[in-house]
């Protein structure tokens, strides 16, 4: 038969790929992970993450950057940071703590999970802690302290003049000073500038007049830019990246102290088999355009930082659903309906139409038709009819007609969305309350043990009516 699911990706595709493959019972794997295992123990919905790809991503980064050093000779240092506010789940930071890397904060309560960090010895006062977001009184004083406390790589962003002002007051020793340089928004946005950030304009002017002269008490150190659509190989991402190399080689030419830029914006990361980015070549033209410039200013090449989210964690987790029911409504539209919603468990497909990599994890050797995927809620933006590669949504059929498939036919249609562990937690408000009250799935943990053997781990339980009640006032 070659109308097969198997036979359209094979197609379509180069298949298997890293991290995906089929066994030889047709069931899907994720990574070494076997899915219909873990289904059998947990059921559906299920949200699993699979801690070791989250060092495997570090360490590919880590490599690139020392292949493109080595290759343009540069002469400054580069540093990973991985920002929290991709995902705060302890088993994350402290997977990606395992690796060598420093921390990216955007809010106060991200300094007390620096603290608790502290305490439990994932990391040292030499560990960086750069700090960046629009600060509250409850931020700035929170970084005063852990400044005052001994850590002594931490770095606040200026996101505005008026923020130095707060560290001037609180701070009891010397400190460095970042500040993000305000980017030029894409052609597409309803306004120009970022709402964060100084302006390039404004930086020179505000240096001589604020921090120049005060290097006993604090000294800019780096340079921040965040592009919001991350690296990506266009005019609009190299204009902006040169902007801030040329800022920072005028202002090393009067302060001294300046010896950091950190790329704030990440890689992207694979939401389709389809998916292509040559993240060498990429890493590479960075490093090539700040020497460049850096030898024609006759200035010293400074340090690279990235602030890695998504890139360390969306690959390492999956959501897995079961087709509870099949609707046919009208002549071209075939609804499978899963146990679960999207607008709770996968918000980015319903507020800015993310694309996730989607793949059955069984039935493979069915035939396939176009479906929309449709959530249990009853909101009718609940649902996804598009993959990034193609406007549509092929699946296999839930059953087929062959005497010989009936057992299989009792077995439903499991579907996988994959690359998921970044932000949708953290947007979804892990723990509360959703739409329609439809509850958190049961999240699992996957890792190796001190043997070398892959084990799995509940991290929480489907959510329950009762929490629900509880934080609707039902239960006291």
């Amino acid at each position: 038969m070659n109308n097969t699911y198997t036979s359209l990706v094979n197609q379509t595709f180069h298949f298997p790929q890293e991290g995906f493959e089929v066994n030889d019972d047709g069931y899907l794997q994720f990574n070494e992970v076997d899915i219909k295992k873990l289904i059998d123990k947990h059921g559906t919905p299920l949200k699993l993450t699979y801690l070791p790809k989250i060092g495997m991503q570090i360490n590919k980064a880590k490599d690139m950057f020392k292949h493109a050093f080595k290759k343009h000779k540069y002469e400054g240092e580069y540093f990973y940071c991985y920002c929290t506010k991709s995902s705060h789940f302890s088993f994350v930071v402290e997977e990606a703590l395992r690796h060598n890397i420093h921390l990216e904060t955007s809010y106060a309560y991200d300094i007390e999970i620096v603290n608790r960090l502290y305490q439990r010895r994932k990391i040292n006062k030499e560990t960086f802690i750069i700090c960046n977001g629009y600060k509250q009184k409850n931020y700035t004083s929170r970084i005063a302290k852990l400044i005052n406390s001994g850590f002594k790589n931490v770095v606040p962003i200026l996101d505005n003049k008026e923020e130095l002002a707060a560290y001037r007051r609180s701070v009891k020793q010397p400190f460095a000073l970042g500040i993000r340089v305000a980017a030029e928004e894409e052609p597409n946005f309803p306004f120009y500038t970022s709402r964060l950030g100084i302006r390039a304009k404004d930086i020179l002017e505000f240096y001589v007049d604020e921090i120049e002269g005060y290097e006993d008490k604090f000294q800019l150190k780096m340079l921040h830019i965040f592009l919001n659509k991350g690296i990506k190989d266009d005019i609009y991402y190299w204009s902006e990246l040169n902007k801030i190399i040329n800022l920072y080689c005028q202002l090393k030419k009067i302060c001294p102290e300046l010896d950091s830029i950190n790329i704030g914006g990440g890689f992207p990361i694979k939401h389709s088999l389809g998916f292509e980015y040559d993240y060498q070549f990429m890493i590479n033209e960075i490093v090539g355009n700040i020497k460049k410039a850096c030898k024609k200013a006759k200035v010293p090449m400074p340090n690279i930082y990235t602030e890695f989210g998504s890139y360390t964690v969306g690959e390492s987790m999956a959501h897995i659903y079961s087709v509870i029911g099949q609707k046919i409504q009208n002549d071209r539209e075939c609804w499978y309906m899963i146990d679960s919603s999207f607008i709770t468990t996968l918000p980015d497909t319903w507020g800015i139409g993310e694309k996730f990599l989607m793949l059955p994890v069984n039935k493979w050797d069915n035939e396939y038709h176009r479906v929309v995927l449709g959530g249990i809620t009853c909101d009718s933006h609940d649902y996804y009819d598009s993959e990034e590669h193609i406007n549509e949504v092929f699946l296999p059929k839930i059953a087929t007609v062959d005497p010989k498939d009936q057992e299989s036919n009792k077995e439903p249609l499991y579907v996988g969305f994959f690359h998921t562990g970044a932000y949708q937690d953290q947007i979804s408000g892990y723990g509360g309350i959703k739409h329609c009250l439809i509850p958190s799935p049961k999240h699992v943990i996957v890792e190796y043990d001190k043997n070398g053997k892959l084990i799995d781990w509940v991290y929480a339980k489907e959510q329950t009516a009762q929490s629900m009640l509880k934080i609707l006032g039902y239960l006291r």
